[in-house]
């Protein structure tokens, strides 16, 4: 199949793009958020082709993936379909509601024959997507391999843009972590607190995976890509327990919780338990390669595009 899809998550689409159908994703001359084109910090396969805006007409695909609200609007100026009617398409929701219970009516709940994914079953259990048809295809990454040494005795954080994101990302917590353990900051903006800048994806694991544990500070996102990737990686995590959490990291898999001052003095005893750290970022890994796999994760989104095309 040939799927359509905006380059928006890194992460995410890292995945995605390692299955067997073709990938075309819009370029910008400047890769703006529109047009970022194939990745420059993942590591991509030769199927993913980079097509500019003024060409999309001749590109026919069999798929469309939205993924923002104003993409809908987009891929009918783009690509001359709209999506849904002309187009079998998914709108992808990377991301937790935000605003009161009630007001929680997702953007695609009115687009006829668009079917909506949630990354996550909290997702799919808060938003309101009217009576579009709704699916769950949990997070799947492509494995990093135990790397985890634990030879520095700090604690890894990764967030991105923390300052814009404040208190959604956790961001208004470090201080409090920080005065009792040393926290070290990774992600896109990350520089702006004395952090590690936006680096490739190959060296950032490596970076991470020298911490001796992984702080999950989060407050409300469907389920950060770099808990995921911490634990495959080996690392223990200590992370709040909002949102999906609390599937992602059951018991014996890592320590969560909503207490904050719990979270800091299991921070604490984990830092001077070297062995500790390691038999639960064993556990993690394992509960972590099983669940979030890219192979089910692939199979997952086959089944879907199968069904919708067919």
């Amino acid at each position: 199949m040939r799927i359509f899809a905006w380059h928006v998550h890194g992460s995410w689409m890292t995945a995605l793009v390692r299955g067997t159908h073709e990938y075309i994703v819009p370029v910008l001359p400047d890769r703006s958020a529109d047009g970022r084109g194939r990745a420059q910090t993942w590591t991509w396969p030769e199927n993913v082709r980079e097509v500019a805006p003024d060409d999309l007409k001749s590109v026919k695909p069999d798929v469309i993936i939205l993924q923002r609200p104003h993409e809908y609007e987009l891929a009918q100026r783009w690509l001359g379909v709209r999506p849904g009617t002309d187009v079998p398409a998914v709108y992808v929701e990377h991301n937790a509601p935000q605003g009161q219970i009630n007001a929680m009516r997702h953007p695609a709940a009115d687009w006829e024959g668009v079917h909506v994914v949630h990354v996550t079953n909290f997702n799919d259990l808060f938003w309101d997507c009217g009576d579009r048809p709704t699916h769950v295809i949990e997070h799947g990454i492509v494995d990093p391999g135990y790397r985890y040494t634990g030879e520095v005795a700090s604690c890894a954080v990764v967030i991105n843009e923390p300052q814009r994101r404040a208190r959604v990302t956790g961001t208004d917590l470090l201080a409090r972590f920080q005065s009792h353990v040393p926290i070290e900051l990774f992600g896109m903006g990350a520089g702006s607190r004395g952090g590690y800048e936006n680096l490739p994806q190959e060296r950032l694991h490596g970076e991470m995976a020298r911490r001796r544990i992984y702080l999950h500070p989060i407050r409300w996102t469907s389920l950060g890509l770099s808990l995921i990737e911490a634990m495959q990686l080996g690392m223990p995590v200590v992370a709040l327990a909002t949102t999906e959490i609390p599937e992602a990291v059951p018991d014996g898999t890592g320590i969560i919780s909503t207490n904050v001052r719990t979270l800091v003095e299991s921070l604490e005893r984990l830092l001077d338990d070297p062995e500790r750290c390691r038999e639960l970022g064993r556990r993690g890994r394992a509960y972590a390669r099983a669940r979030y796999g890219l192979e089910r994760f692939l199979q997952d989104w086959d089944r879907l595009f199968q069904e919708i095309v067919c």
